[in-house]
C-alpha cells in the first residue's frame, strides 16, 4: 500500500465531518441566524439592541409574563460580543449529532436542553430570591444565549460514540462544566449547565443513532423468518 491510499483515507474521513447545507441544515442555519443577530448586537442601535435582549431574556419575570417569547428569542443570542466559540461548539456538537440523527431529532434535543435547564436554573434562582439568598433584582438579570442547547448537544452526542470516545467526551465534558461551576459564582450557570448536559445524555436514549432507513420491499420480503 503507497502512502496516498492511507492520506485519501483521511481526508475522507475529514470531509465527512465537514458540515454541508445537505446534511447539517439545522446546525449551518442556527448558525447563519446567530451570526446574524451578533453582527446586528455589535453594530445595530444600541439601545434597540438593549430592548430587544431585555425582551428576549429568559429572566423569572418575563418567563411569567411571556414565557413563549423568552424561550424563543433567548435562543437567538449569543451570550457576548463573539460569534466565533459558537461557530466551533457547533461544528463539534450540533452537526455530528445531528448528522447521527437527523435534523429533527438534533433539533429536538437542543431545545430540550435550552427550555428545560432555563426553566430549572430560574427556578432556582426564584427559590433562592424567596430565600434571602439573593437579591431581588436577580428575577430581571439578563439570561440570553445557546449554551444549554449546545451542552445537551455534547451530552447526546457522546452517549451515541463508541464507548472509547463516550468515556473521553463524558469526562472533557464533566470536567469542562465543573471548572465552570468551581469558577463562576453565577447561579443560573452552575445550574443551568449541568442541567443542560444531563438533559442531553438522558435523551440520547430515545433519539437513538438515526433515523431508521425504510426497508426495500424486496429486502422485507427475503428477510429471514
Amino acid at each position: 500500500m503507497t502512502l496516498a491510499e492511507p492520506t485519501r483515507r483521511l481526508l475522507r474521513t475529514v470531509l465527512r465531518g465537514v458540515p454541508t447545507p445537505r446534511r447539517n441544515p439545522f446546525a449551518l442555519l442556527y448558525l447563519a441566524l446567530l451570526l446574524g443577530t451578533t453582527l446586528f448586537a455589535r453594530f445595530g442601535d444600541a439601545d434597540l439592541v438593549h430592548r430587544l435582549q431585555s425582551l428576549s431574556s429568559t429572566d423569572a419575570h418575563n418567563l411569567l409574563a411571556h414565557p413563549v417569547l423568552a424561550l424563543l428569542g433567548s435562543g437567538l443570542w449569543v451570550a457576548g460580543p463573539i460569534w466565533t466559540p459558537y461557530f466551533w461548539a457547533f461544528l463539534l456538537t450540533v452537526a455530528p449529532l445531528e448528522r447521527r440523527v437527523g435534523g429533527v431529532r438534533a433539533a429536538g434535543v437542543f431545545a430540550a436542553g435550552h427550555v428545560i435547564a432555563t426553566l430549572l436554573s430560574q427556578t432556582v434562582v426564584v427559590a433562592a430570591v424567596a430565600a434571602g439568598a439573593m437579591a431581588p433584582d436577580a428575577l430581571d438579570a439578563l439570561d440570553i444565549g445557546v449554551s444549554y442547547g449546545v451542552l445537551a448537544s455534547l451530552g447526546a452526542l457522546a452517549l451515541l460514540l463508541p464507548p472509547a470516545g463516550r468515556l473521553l467526551v463524558l469526562a472533557g465534558a464533566l470536567a469542562m462544566v465543573g471548572h465552570q461551576v468551581a469558577t463562576d459564582n453565577d447561579l443560573v450557570t452552575a445550574v443551568g449547565h449541568p442541567a443542560a448536559l444531563l438533559i442531553g445524555i438522558l435523551a440520547a436514549r430515545f433519539v437513538g443513532r438515526g433515523p431508521r432507513r425504510p426497508r426495500r420491499v424486496v429486502e422485507w420480503v427475503l428477510r429471514p423468518a
